[in-house]
């Protein structure tokens, strides 16, 4: 996956430079909390923390199907996920724009479950069926979300880096 890669100047100091979509990428791979924005009916917006895993050169999160979160997907699947560091000169923060798309292949989801252990610990063991997560007997539907469009935020040295893809 190559985007188009570019730098905003004004936003960015004179020194800075893009950051490489193989950097970013790395740093949502190692992220532990995003903050997933979906739209509600209603049009209001709704924030929420998760875990998320990037596989596949995508972001993968489950949610139960009765939340809040799954019921606004099911209306519209436009959706914001962001990490990074609440520290205003130092640190990098990620903002990742696309869509949620319900992943129900099992052979993905038995990777995908194996990953959210390797990173997050045994308290994070999925079982794989029926094409979703159980765990501690609830069901999450798992969705992924391909990059659209990502920004990247560098603060040590200020700088905006805009990704689009495809």
């Amino acid at each position: 996956m190559d985007p188009l890669t570019s730098l905003d100047g004004r936003y960015s100091d004179k020194s800075a430079m893009a950051t490489a979509w193989p950097d970013a990428a790395g740093r949502l791979e190692q992220a532990e909390l995003f903050w997933l924005t979906t739209v509600r009916p209603d049009g209001r917006p709704h924030v929420t923390p998760l875990l998320a895993v990037w596989q596949d050169d995508a972001l993968h999160f489950c949610t139960g199907p009765q939340e809040r979160k799954a019921k606004n997907l099911a209306a519209n699947a436009h959706v914001v996920l962001t990490t990074g560091t609440n520290t205003l000169r130092e640190g990098f923060d990620l903002v990742v724009e696309g869509e949620a798309v319900a992943e129900t292949d099992e052979s993905r989801l038995r990777r995908l479950a194996e990953a959210y252990e390797t990173k997050y610990g045994e308290d994070w063991h999925f079982d794989v069926r029926d094409g979703a997560f159980y765990g501690q007997g609830n069901r999450a539907v798992v969705f992924r979300v391909a990059p659209t469009r990502a920004f990247g935020f560098g603060k040590d040295v200020y700088s905006q880096t805009r990704w689009t893809f495809g």
